[in-house]
């Protein structure tokens, strides 16, 4: 996958996360924390593909297909906590845990039922192949995602304070950034760490790789951020 390929994904992505994010402007936030723990649950479904963006100074920038659906939860609880408070984004975070529990108890079963038997083996096999998973990695994610996606909110709330609800900008990238950061490093940490052929300095690339995607995709929802909160307080000026 090209850089500008990557770009093109990226606001393809965070469009349709706004666009949900205006629907539940309309509808109510449940509509939001839906959309949130669905995307929690895409994003690990997704991830065991790789995919290659580019290179910097010679590192490789690859990382899982989920990482823009994954970074994307992160502008939703922002725009969640900007409009609804910060209980409201709370209350995604637990959604989107315990929807990825039920998805991976609910593969779990999938994929040791018993298969029809005129179901062919290479069929089963790339079955269990792609959703499959080790109980490290899921560990590891579940670990990263509880400590990341908290650390949003509360940097978010933060600084939202701190600067008396002013600069959404500095804010939603300050927060993200950092919970980005956290993310990358507990996850590839504990589900890497020790493996043979892992080294720290191929676990140290891991690393960039992923969070330079990150940071990109971070700065990119900024413009989004906007539209979102934008909307919502014409309309409330409208009404009111």
């Amino acid at each position: 996958m090209i850089f500008a390929e990557f770009i093109q994904w990226v606001l393809i992505t965070l469009g349709i996360v706004t666009l949900t994010m205006l629907l539940a402007e309309r509808y109510g936030v449940e509509i939001a924390i839906g959309i949130f723990a669905a995307l929690i649950v895409i994003a690990n479904v997704i991830s065991s593909k790789i995919i290659f963006v580019g290179d910097i100074a010679s590192i490789n920038l690859i990382g899982p297909a989920g990482v823009i659906v994954y970074a994307s939860t992160f502008l939703i609880t922002d725009i969640i906590g900007e409009i609804y408070g910060k209980e409201y984004s709370k209350k995604a975070i637990i959604a989107g845990f315990f929807a990825n529990v039920v998805a991976v108890i609910s593969i779990l079963v999938a994929i040791n039922w018993t298969p029809a038997p005129f179901v062919k083996e290479e069929f089963l096999q790339a079955f269990n192949n792609i959703l499959g998973f080790a109980p490290r990695i899921v560990i590891a994610s579940m670990v990263a995602y509880l400590i990341s996606q908290t650390h949003d909110v509360y940097a978010f709330h933060f600084w939202k304070d701190k600067m008396q609800g002013r600069y959404l900008w500095f804010r939603n990238n300050a927060s993200t950034m950092v919970s980005q950061a956290i993310d990358t490093v507990i996850f590839i940490t504990l589900a890497f760490y020790g493996l043979p052929g892992i080294t720290n300095q191929v676990l140290i690339s891991m690393i960039f790789g992923q969070y330079v995607l990150k940071v990109f995709i971070a700065l990119f929802d900024t413009p989004f951020i906007y539209v979102a909160t934008l909307t919502w307080k014409w309309k409330a000026s409208a009404e009111g």
